[in-house]
């Protein structure tokens, strides 16, 4: 039986660098980086999740499923925990809802290599760097994570390193080095444009 998989976007953060603006509603070329994202994916997922503790900021996206964390403070990966919480799949694509640029292609491949392996976590790779907020996780890590943030552990990597995670190498190209760019200050977006 196929694995499926949900979409889930980590829309939370606090955006103290962006005047207290959530950095999912950014607009790039005209569109919020949320909207692009779901562009990208809402054919490629028959569930799509949204993390964020504020809801009320996102009026436009009421049709899909909106969790908040349950672990709060934990970064990240408080927000893949309510992904996999929410999720009525196998495993989550986690998509850091900073990324404007995302790659349908690059998504696809990733999903197909997912299928055929049986990692926990599947992460990009380009050369030595890669991306732990555009990866792949089995809903059975849940009670791993869980124990994780119970101790107060709160690095993706870290987690990772813990797991049986895979790797899907990618070429070292300006176009897929595009699709991981995410907004982390004003100087980015100015960088983008």
């Amino acid at each position: 039986m196929e694995c499926g998989i949900s979409g889930v976007i980590l829309a939370g953060g606090s955006g103290r660098r962006f005047g207290g603006i959530t950095k999912s509603n950014i607009v790039v070329d005209g569109e919020t980086i949320i909207s692009r994202i779901i562009s990208t994916i809402n054919d490629l997922f028959s569930e799509i999740i949204i993390i964020s503790n504020n809801p009320s900021e996102f009026p436009d996206l009421a049709r899909f499923k909106i969790a908040g964390d349950h672990y709060l403070k934990a970064g990240p990966l408080g927000g893949i925990h309510s992904g996999l919480m929410s999720s009525q799949q196998d495993a989550i694509f986690v998509f850091a809802g900073d990324m404007p640029f995302l790659d349908k292609e690059i998504i696809n491949e990733q999903i197909r290599q997912f299928r055929l392996n049986d990692y926990d976590i599947l992460i990009p790779r380009i050369g030595r760097l890669i991306e732990p907020l555009h990866s792949i996780f089995r809903v059975s890590v849940l009670s791993r994570l869980e124990m994780f943030l119970a101790e107060g552990k709160r690095s993706v990597r870290e987690f990772i390193s813990e797991m049986n995670a895979g790797y899907i190498d990618l070429q070292d190209s300006d176009e897929n080095k595009r699709a991981f760019i995410n907004i982390n200050s004003l100087s980015d977006i100015e960088r983008i444009k």
